[in-house]
């Protein structure tokens, strides 16, 4: 059967988390955390320090290769064993372990999705600051190492935003104009590597990203910071994933943060929430009060110098510096279309809090012009779309896209990369069905 006739796969690899699946599907097969555990005892071995003793280093060598694992097995065994070495080939958002990456694709490929690379064509996501070369390294790969047919490498953001438009047509009747679908700006939070893209007409201006220095590891920390400092015991080993879980079912955006705590201290038995677990080592069961974290963990967002000193420019004022510097006329369709993705985006009432920060500081600076220039400006929409698959929303751009009969046209083949090298995966064109 022809590899166009199979549906395509699609992987997002983040920073924190990969998800991974088959074109057409509403959501993906596998979500798993991108770390690697490789047990290199085998290198270590004394005797493999002789020169001469080459088949054992060989031997080590392939032992090495074999033995590691991904995901929620790889944190398994890398907690469970001293044998294991965890690794993450993505930081910030960009690769910077090529050989660990491959082993992990291996294992999406083989053990997770069970297909063969051979008969499929693949879309991947890359970030929008990633450099050419490192698209060149992901070209090698899939088509040296895995032999695929066909690949597609796209950039988050515009994924994100594709996504955007498809869900919300999904749930609407009416047919809006398609000249603006793919203008927006794309705020994209996940567990590492925070950017502001924005993007018209589906290409991105890179000379208006910008980079958010706390992301949903930092909020973790955070919490785990304000637990501790309030004297809640928790046993150090499992201190940042407790962190994590409180954040993930506890944690909320608040609209006015002196109310909020007025609100705690007034009504705590209302607001304050507990976590009971059992020590992992000696089975003893604990509880910890949750309060203040609830709300203090995302205010990082838009207020940062709570968390650190470092960095002071809260998340909707760099969304307007983004804009602004944007050129003129597209100012406005960036404003009216700001598309949250990422799973540090999930958190309740982020995307209202957000709305009026942002229409807040617009509002002034057009008071500000008229009231100087002594002309009528005419107001200008702010609007912040948030939709249920914003944890996944880059794969689900990814799904749509690639199940779109034009995305065999737009992809790489093998014969075009045998023919030109790699450096023909330094760029993917967009496509009308994308969107």
């Amino acid at each position: 059967m022809d590899a166009t006739a199979r549906p395509a796969i699609v992987i997002d690899n983040g920073t924190g988390y990969s998800k991974l699946g088959f074109s057409g599907n509403s959501e993906p097969s596998f979500t798993l955390p991108t770390v690697v555990a490789a047990n290199e005892s085998f290198l270590d071995q004394t005797e493999l320090l002789s020169s001469s003793n080459w088949i054992a280093q060989y031997n080590a060598g392939i032992m090495a290769d074999l033995d590691f694992f991904i995901g929620d097995e790889a944190l398994s065994r890398f907690r469970s064993s001293g044998l294991y070495t965890l690794r993450s080939p993505i930081r910030h958002g960009q690769v910077h372990d090529w050989d660990t990456m491959e082993r992990f694709w291996q294992q999406c490929i083989f053990n997770y999705l069970r297909c063969n690379p051979e008969e499929h064509y693949f879309l991947l996501t890359d970030s929008p600051v990633s450099t050419p070369e490192s698209r060149e390294c992901t070209g090698e790969i899939m088509f040296e190492t895995f032999n695929v047919p066909g690949l597609y490498i796209s950039v988050q953001s515009v994924l994100s935003l594709s996504a955007g438009y498809a869900y919300l047509k999904s749930i609407s009747d009416d047919d809006s104009d398609t000249t603006s679908d793919m203008t927006g700006v794309v705020v994209d939070i996940g567990d590492g590597a925070p950017q502001v893209v924005p993007v018209v007409n589906g290409y991105v201006i890179g000379s208006s990203i910008k980079s958010f220095p706390f992301s949903g590891s930092d909020v973790t920390q955070f919490v785990s910071q304000l637990l501790q400092e309030r004297g809640e015991l928790l046993p150090p080993e499992d201190s940042l994933d407790i962190s994590r879980k409180v954040k993930e079912m506890y944690c909320y955006t608040c609209s006015d943060i002196v109310k909020e705590f007025k609100k705690h201290d007034k009504k705590p038995d209302k607001y304050i929430k507990h976590w009971t677990a059992v020590k992992p080592k000696t089975g003893v069961p604990y509880t910890i009060d949750i309060g203040y974290e609830r709300f203090l963990g995302p205010e990082i967002f838009f207020n940062p110098e709570i968390y650190s000193a470092d960095f002071s420019t809260p998340l909707p004022e760099l969304i307007d510096n983004c804009v602004q510097s944007a050129p003129i006329d597209t100012r406005r369709a960036l404003y009216k279309n700001i598309v949250l993705s990422g799973g540090s985006t999930m958190f309740k009432d982020f995307h209202k809090r957000l709305q009026n920060d942002i229409k807040k500081i617009v509002d002034e600076r057009v008071a500000a012009t008229n009231a100087r220039h002594r002309v009528e400006v005419k107001p200008i929409e702010v609007n912040v779309v948030a939709h249920p698959i914003q944890s996944y929303a880059v794969w689900f751009g990814g799904s749509v896209a690639a199940s779109n009969p034009e995305f065999f046209e737009f992809c790489h083949t093998k014969e075009e990369y045998e023919e030109h090298g790699a450096s023909i995966c330094r760029t993917s064109p967009v496509f009308k069905g994308m969107y």
